[in-house]
């Protein structure tokens, strides 16, 4: 294979900037690049100088070399750590690709390591996740999967899924043989407790794990001037949006970004939907009414004081703000609050924690203490249902000894669709779609 290279560091100014460099050529191309003759000592960090064709220097910094097997992408790996400058890193890289390095494709160290045995299909998944998680929850999370828990939890269910397949096949080697009924109850029994049991587990835990990665929006909707851009501020932490006694401050669907429960949420402020002459209000009525229909959540909000406001929308939640004017029998003055408005202030932040619980259970969360290990991938999810789908279908042909052989199929398929999510098997298509998102130095 190409010896390759690519920055692996992001974009802009920076301390360091990391230039990483594998494959066969990995170590002589170090060699000629610091002028050093002598081999690197394996995993040791070593102060060099790195030079242009012409011999002068470009930078200085460390080199770090790591041999075959004992490296990310089980080749020989040079990583150079340089100074983060854009400029000299641009033209150490080009230096390194004039020496006959390959520029990396996106995720390309990643699948080396995935083809080198070095991680398993889901691990590498997780590298992925790792760096796109925007909350500590969900970088926890990826770390199990990096980790290998949720691939040895897959490897456990292949295990026992052998076992039952290993019980119908001998049944078919031997057809002359009577198979006792008690030995298909005995295989129903493991495949309901040790199969399905501990997928439809993993199942319900899927909603919130994809979520904790893909996040969630939320739609802020009500008349105008009850509070909707002071609830935003509230909920963000922050004075992002204008807010002013006078309606229709807000013209356009502002977001802002923050985290419920671990999961990133993007805050939609939106105009109050009234009637209105005003062309750019109409405009942003109508953006309004569109947040609404493709949020994930919507919060309706009514002011406390103003009943015309309290004409509650199709919306998730209510809330009934500006509640510190309650009277003191706690009754808005004018009429009773409805029972499905939580009340709170906005301004004061009262009931605001009971509106960020709300919003957590209608996101899906699972409590911290009992998260486990969870399913944060749709194509992890596909698999397991479709796993499943083939076990029951095996499951119903129990007993009948015509259709043994079909439901022995239906469990190799089954077999086939665990296999997939750690990359065993005819996966390359899987393989093309999923490293395809990673960064190029990944």
């Amino acid at each position: 294979m190409d010896t390759i290279a690519a920055i692996a560091t992001p974009s802009g100014r920076g301390g360091v900037g990391i230039i990483r460099i594998s494959g066969s050529a990995a170590h002589d191309l170090a060699q000629e690049l610091t002028g050093i003759s002598t081999p690197f000592a394996a995993r040791y960090a070593q102060l060099v100088s790195f030079f242009d064709a012409d011999g002068r220097v470009l930078d200085s910094g460390l080199l770090l070399y790591f041999s075959a097997p004992h490296s990310y992408t089980g080749e020989d790996v040079v990583e150079l750590q340089a100074h983060g400058s854009q400029v000299l890193l641009q033209a150490l890289l080009d230096r390194v690709l004039d020496l006959g390095a390959k520029l990396a494709e996106p995720g390309e160290f990643t699948r080396r390591a995935v083809d080198n045995g070095k991680l398993h299909l889901e691990q590498a998944e997780a590298v992925a996740a790792c760096i796109d998680a925007a909350t500590l929850r969900a970088a926890r999370q990826a770390q199990l999967h990096l980790q290998g828990e949720f691939g040895r939890q897959i490897s456990a269910l292949m295990d026992v899924l052998t076992g039952l397949v290993a019980h119908i096949e001998a049944c078919l080697d031997f057809p002359e043989e009577e198979v006792p009924p008690l030995l298909f109850d005995q295989l129903r029994s493991r495949l309901d407790d040790e199969l399905i049991k501990p997928i439809d587990t993993a199942l319900r835990s899927a909603d919130f794990g994809e979520r904790l990665f893909e996040g969630a929006s939320v739609a802020i909707i009500g008349a105008p001037n009850v509070g909707k851009s002071t609830l935003l501020n509230r909920l963000s932490g922050r004075e992002r949006a204008i807010v002013s006694p006078l309606p229709g401050t807000t013209r356009d669907v502002l977001e802002v970004d923050f985290e419920v429960s671990g999961i990133p949420v993007r805050l939609l402020d939106t105009a109050g939907v009234r009637e209105s002459d005003d062309v750019v209000e109409q405009e942003g009525v109508r953006r309004a009414q569109a947040a609404a229909q493709t949020a994930d959540l919507t919060i309706f909000i009514a002011d406390v004081a103003d009943v015309s406001t309290w004409q509650a929308a199709d919306a998730d939640i209510c809330v009934m703000n500006k509640c510190d004017l309650l009277a003191a029998d706690g009754s808005g003055g004018v009429q009773p609050i409805p029972d499905c408005f939580l009340r709170i202030s906005a301004d004061s932040g009262a009931g605001v924690d009971d509106l960020l619980a709300r919003m957590a259970a209608l996101l899906g969360e699972i409590p911290a203490g009992e998260e486990g290990l969870l399913v944060t991938s749709k194509r992890h999810r596909q698999q397991l249902l479709s796993t499943k789908e083939h076990l029951l279908r095996g499951r119903t042909m129990l007993g009948d000894a015509e259709k043994l052989d079909l439901a022995a199929l239906e469990w190799r398929q089954a077999w086939s669709s665990l296999g997939e999510i750690l990359g065993i098997g005819d996966v390359e298509h899987i393989l093309d779609r999923i490293f395809s998102e990673f960064c190029i130095g990944k």
